[in-house]
């Protein structure tokens, strides 16, 4: 795109604090943009080529809301660490293998998406982010629900279309874990924790797709407990 063009979105920006540049192709995050640190609240740089989320992007402190979902990005760095007041981190559809642990210094953070990448293991040292309400790893390459989950902070946790064979039964400790998506995994029955119907907070239970039908889950002991959740849930907004 033209340096015209470019120009005229920064001026917007400077007004607006939202920077937007989607599907245009570009290969790198327009260094221009460090003009703009003081006041840029969110950046959208979705659809286009980019390699690498360059470290100056520890500069933006105001910043409140980061995507670039449908990218090229292998990795994150980590002075991602210094954006206090991101809210929002969306990475969608990029080629993302791990995560730097300075993630967990996001203290405001409340949607992390991931999904689509290439993870392989639950990322850890997300304890720290007191405000997390959904983490979304779906559709990546994770094996095992670790015990470490149970320390996580988050509202939803979706990790439909990975590989998932072990779920620690430490997920029912969650404490503020209502929804819980596991839909097309390698689970059987038998790598359900039933401390996950009986004893956790989950109201939301989906495990669609996997190597066994839904229905036997009412087989398993506390799944009147977790039905009463359900149950009790889906009245609130009906």
């Amino acid at each position: 795109m033209g340096n015209s063009a470019l120009k005229s979105h920064l001026e917007t920006s400077q007004k607006t604090g939202v920077f937007q540049l989607t599907g245009k192709g570009l290969q790198e995050v327009p260094e221009e943009l460090q003009r703009l640190t003081s006041n840029l609240r969110t950046v959208d740089l979705s659809g286009n080529r980019i390699e690498v989320l360059p470290v100056s992007i520890g500069n933006f402190l105001q910043l409140k809301s980061l995507t670039l979902n449908c990218n090229r990005l292998t990795s994150v760095p980590s002075e991602i660490g210094k954006l206090k007041k991101l809210e929002t981190l969306s990475l969608n559809g990029n080629r993302i293998q791990q995560l730097p642990s300075a993630l967990g210094q996001l203290k405001s953070l409340r949607t992390l998406s991931l999904a689509g990448n290439q993870i392989a293991e639950f990322p850890s040292g997300l304890s720290t982010l007191r405000q997390l309400d959904l983490l979304d790893l779906s559709r990546n390459q994770i094996h095992i629900v670790p015990p470490e989950v149970s320390e996580l902070q988050a509202i939803e946790i979706n990790l439909n279309q990975n590989q998932i064979s072990v779920v620690s039964a430490e997920v029912s400790l969650c404490p503020r874990l209502k929804v819980l998506r596991l839909e097309e995994n390698c689970l059987e029955l038998t790598s359900i924790p039933e401390s996950v119907l009986k004893e956790s907070q989950v109201s939301l239970f989906s495990v669609e797709g996997n190597l066994f039908e839904v229905k036997q889950l009412r087989d398993l002991d506390g799944y009147d407990k977790y039905m009463e959740r359900f149950t009790a849930t889906k009245k609130k907004f009906t």
